[in-house]
């Protein structure tokens, strides 16, 4: 039997065996690559604060680690702080992998700050059922209507001349009325708007988006649905998961740091990286609510510290505490005027135990505290604030406290002396033996010399009417004498 050699029979020299087999070993190599592509997911849903911005940096810094294909930023947010939002932004441009920011899932919103961020992604997504918009920017004590004054119609002209000029002059007198009332005054309120107004804009002719809507969403609060957002070029995608949207963003040219992109999102694998322990820590610190009560058990725990030197827990606590809540003041929009006020009201409520002042420290401390927690956190936003509920909380429970603490030191002081040298003023004793000006007397148990004017015989009882050192100044009881 002839045995065929299998290489001699294909016709391939032996010599091109080796490169065969490295061609070989090089497509599995890309083909592996390929099945490995992946997709990060970043969840956001709640406000853009410290945490949120932490977050999102380190997961973009995971995704260009990873070699990702892309960033999907599924997002639902009412706003939040300036700072972080500018952040997250610069982070998002400055990204080698591309971004997508989904509002998403239905019912969702990309309110105030995520509609910067919305615009300064790669591609904007949203889902069915979600909107965008509301970008006016809002500091402590609100900001005034930015839109122009509406100008009153003239009533038509009537027959009778008279009638007519009245009501000429009526109503240009309510035409100088209105156009002499400025609206938007203030000067800072005019440059945080129109910085808001260049930056939106900025954002919307970097990506190719609708420019006028952009400054309508900052100028007047305007809001679209998903799929007019989509209409009026707002956004590029409406996709009902993120499945959809992977499809229907494959082929989409970006521009990545300024050099264009073709993306390619076929059979990527999708995976989400979920906020770490530190994240978790600092998204719990920077709440607002929670560094208002970190700030007082800090306050409180040195306090008691002080008062019972030794005691150490009370001290131990209140230090950690006040360190995480400097650290969460140091990223949060602190009023140092609201901190400051806190501060003194504690102070006078202290003062209010230590020196009595018939309640005018503990009152004005109790204003000071509820006043300087109302203005602490120096943002009009509902989710950048503390609590009222929980202000009017801590306030009865901290006045309540303060206040128990002053009945307390009155009782004290009104009942009589019940221990120390004192206690002996007005305490009856026994005369142990006969003296004309000092002798030996028993009271308590306890044998004291005693000094009177009074002659006194053994047995008789007397009364302690002074104390001089060790010397007790004794009287008679009225039916000892003789």
């Amino acid at each position: 039997m002839q045995i065929m050699n299998p290489i001699k029979s294909t016709g391939l020299p032996l010599q091109s065996i080796p490169f065969l087999l490295l061609a070989l070993g090089m497509t599995l190599v890309v083909s592996a690559d390929q099945d490995d592509r992946t997709a990060i997911i970043l969840n956001v849903s709640e406000a853009i604060g410290p945490a949120t911005n932490d977050y999102i940096h380190r997961g973009l810094e995971k995704a260009l680690d990873r070699d990702a294909a892309l960033v999907i930023l599924r997002m639902d947010t009412p706003g939040g702080l300036d700072t972080s939002m500018r952040d997250i932004i610069r982070d998002i441009i400055a990204s080698p992998v591309p971004v997508i920011v989904y509002v998403a899932p239905s019912g969702a919103r990309a309110a105030s700050a995520g509609t910067y961020i919305l615009y300064a992604s790669h591609i904007a997504a949203m889902a069915p059922g979600t909107n965008v918009g509301a970008a006016t920017p809002v500091q402590f004590g609100g900001i005034p209507d930015l839109k122009p004054p509406v100008m009153p119609e003239r009533q038509e002209e009537k027959s009778d001349k008279d009638t007519s000029n009245d009501k000429e002059e009526d109503s240009a007198e309510a035409d100088d009325s209105e156009t002499a009332s400025p609206v938007a005054t203030d000067a800072m309120t005019k440059k945080i708007m129109n910085d808001s107004i260049a930056y939106i804009r900025s954002l919307a002719e970097m990506r190719g988006r609708n420019v006028e809507w952009a400054e309508q969403a900052v100028r007047e609060a305007a809001s679209l649905s998903s799929e007019q957002a989509l209409l009026q070029g707002v956004i590029d995608i409406v996709a009902t998961d993120v499945n959809d949207l992977l499809e229907k963003a494959n082929g989409r040219e970006v521009n990545v740091n300024g050099r264009n992109q073709t993306l390619d999102t076929s059979n990527l694998i999708v995976e989400q990286i979920e906020p770490d322990w530190r994240n978790k820590l600092l998204s719990v610190i920077t709440d607002p609510n929670i560094a208002y009560i970190l700030i007082l058990l800090g306050i409180y725990g040195l306090f008691f510290e002080f008062m019972n030197p030794g005691f150490v827990l009370p001290g131990v606590i209140g230090a950690i505490c006040l360190l995480l809540a400097l650290y969460a003041l140091q990223v949060l929009p602190v009023n140092y005027a609201g901190l400051a006020l806190i501060l003194l009201g504690i102070i006078f409520m202290v003062a209010e135990v230590f020196a009595p002042s018939f309640g005018a420290l503990g009152i004005g401390g109790v204003i000071a505290f509820v006043f300087g927690s109302l203005i602490l956190f120096d943002i009009e936003d509902n989710e950048i604030r503390v609590a009222v509920p929980l202000i009017v909380a801590i306030s009865l429970v901290t006045a309540g406290f303060f206040l128990v603490v002053i009945r307390m030191v009155f009782a004290a002081h009104r009942k009589p002396v019940v221990s120390g040298v004192e206690e002996l003023l007005g305490s009856i004793g026994e005369v142990l033996e006969d003296f004309e000006q000092r002798g030996n007397i028993r009271i308590h148990g306890e044998i004291w010399q005693g000094s009177t004017h009074t002659p006194l015989q053994r047995g008789h009882r007397v009364r302690v009417t002074a104390i001089d050192g060790l010397i007790l100044q004794v009287e008679p009881e009225r039916e000892d004498v003789k």
